[in-house]
């Protein structure tokens, strides 16, 4: 039994383990293009914004908070986030869905993003306060359009 179990021990390490499949991420360098391209359009239109970008998980990758932004403006930004990243829809349409009042992580406010790959996949969620809320899903599309990724899911190729 000794000599079984010893064997075993010995041929675990030689035995391939299964490969992790690489999924992708939202980067930090993607997130700070989305960041500061929004920052620049709010600046443009003389706006005031928060800015939260996070990873589907609801965890923060950057964000910013321009002065004489409200106190509120950055939750706000956040909760538009979450939602975004969470549900991979824009606020604005989530109040097409008609969710109970009060359900959490669920923002209807223009001005929550959701973050694609040209191929679908969720990377996560950008929420802008501070605006009008059709400002704030501009300038939200806009930081994501300029890192190259998409404001929605893409539609799936014709077969």
């Amino acid at each position: 039994m000794v000599r079984l179990a010893l064997s075993v021990a010995l041929l675990l390490p030689a035995m391939p383990l299964g490969a992790q499949t690489a999924r992708p991420r939202l980067d930090y360098a993607n997130a700070a293009t989305i960041r500061d391209t929004c920052l620049h359009w709010a600046t443009e239109r003389k706006l005031r914004v928060a800015i939260v970008v996070l990873e589907p998980h609801g965890m923060p990758v950057t964000l910013a908070h321009m002065d004489d932004v409200s106190v509120a403006g950055g939750e706000i930004a956040r909760w538009k986030a979450v939602s975004a990243a969470k549900f991979g829809r824009a606020t604005a349409d989530m109040a097409a869905l008609n969710p109970p009042a009060g359900m959490p992580n669920v923002a209807t406010l223009a001005g929550g993003i959701p973050i694609y790959t040209a191929d679908g996949v969720l990377l996560g969620g950008v929420g802008v306060s501070g605006g009008k809320p059709a400002d704030d899903a501009a300038c939200a599309t806009a930081g994501v359009e300029a890192a190259g990724l998409k404001a929605a899911r893409p539609a799936p190729p014709a077969q």
